[in-house]
């Protein structure tokens, strides 16, 4: 690549503002406009970064060589198509889009057009996510809990879709088996959808992944533990940091030690029997990396690192959730109604 590609970033909001500083900020890219429903912050964006603003994205559509799409979820198959019918390559925010069935006609219309779709599942570029691969064997049972504060964004869709779904790439990305079985539960807080959600998923080669998810929490937390054998991988996203326990090579049998003659067992486990190892990792920022990635892909042809086949297999496994979780709902009214 010769010279910076020429992008656009359509929805300037909460997070399509950091896309706009980002891709200005790049020497890969040049931002050439920004289009938003609000004129006011179209123009309030596009004079920060020098760059053309709208509200009207089409008039970007021939100006650019990819895009970025960061509005509501509601919008994202309509927007992508026009990108991609031009041949210009797209990075949609998660989820991929409202159903499947759009997911799959953007999937289909890139191949023809032969342009890439990477879906802004930002966990993959964590650094704890990143280092935590490093270390992986054969997870047997992962436990994720991503909670968070109201904050009045993506009241389109529920927790299911808002905030799960980036645990659920990661999971799809992990364990190299269909999901089997879903039993979910959600509950609408202060939305009209499900504002708090629970999925236990089993896989058909064993591993058993439990997800809760939450968005009328006190406080934010993003953490993952994978249990292998012999050791598990804690991750936290939010704090960047990944941390291997593992058991220490020629550890006693815990079946031949009398606990009654250790004073402190927590510190006789942890110094004679499980190591902990801060993972190593890179200070990178997720999203720059995951627009770095996009461009590459752009100027190279690569594959992206989560393509919309990718992400098409997490909104499937989300749909199956949403599925249950209503499913559970109806059980719980007919039982209501007969009391």
């Amino acid at each position: 690549m010769t010279q910076p590609l020429r992008v656009a970033v359509v929805g300037v909001g909460h997070l399509g503002r950091h896309h706009a500083r980002l891709y200005a900020s790049l020497p890969q890219a040049r931002l050439v406009g920004v289009a938003d429903i609000d004129p006011s912050r179209a123009q309030e964006i596009a004079s920060a970064y020098g760059a053309r603003a709208t509200a009207d994205y089409r008039e970007l559509i021939d100006q650019v060589d990819a895009a970025s799409i960061a509005v509501p979820t509601e919008a994202h198959f309509a927007i992508a198509r026009d990108f991609i019918e031009r041949g210009r390559a797209v990075l949609i925010e998660k989820p991929f889009a409202r159903t499947l069935a759009e997911a799959d006609e953007l999937i289909a219309l890139a191949a023809r057009k032969g342009v890439p779709i990477q879906v802004g599942h930002i966990e993959r570029f964590n650094p704890a996510f990143v280092a935590a691969q490093r270390v992986l064997t054969t997870p047997l049972y992962i436990d994720c809990d991503r909670i968070g504060p109201f904050t009045f964004r993506s009241l389109d869709i529920g927790v299911v879709l808002d905030l799960m779904i980036h645990d659920l790439d990661i999971l799809l990305d992990l364990v190299a088996a269909p999901v089997a079985t879903v039993q979910a539960v959600g509950v609408p807080v202060l939305s009209k959808h499900e504002d708090i959600a629970n999925a236990r998923l089993v896989f058909a080669n064993g591993c058993v992944a439990n997800l809760t998810a939450s968005r009328v929490a006190a406080h934010a937390v993003r953490k993952v533990r994978i249990f292998q054998p012999d050791a598990y991988i804690s991750l936290d996203y939010g704090q960047r940091q990944a941390h291997l326990f593992r058991k220490r090579p020629g550890a006693l049998d815990p079946t031949q030690i009398d606990p009654r003659s250790i004073q402190d067992l927590k510190t006789f486990v942890f110094e004679k029997m499980i190591s902990i190892e801060a993972l190593p990792m890179e200070a990178q920022d997720p999203l720059e990396q995951e627009l770095r990635a996009f461009l590459d892909c752009v100027a190279t042809g690569s594959k992206p690192l989560c393509s919309g086949a990718d992400a098409r297999r997490a909104l499937e496994l989300a749909s199956r959730i949403l599925d249950d979780i209503a499913a559970n709902l109806a059980r719980q009214q007919a039982v209501g109604g007969r009391q």
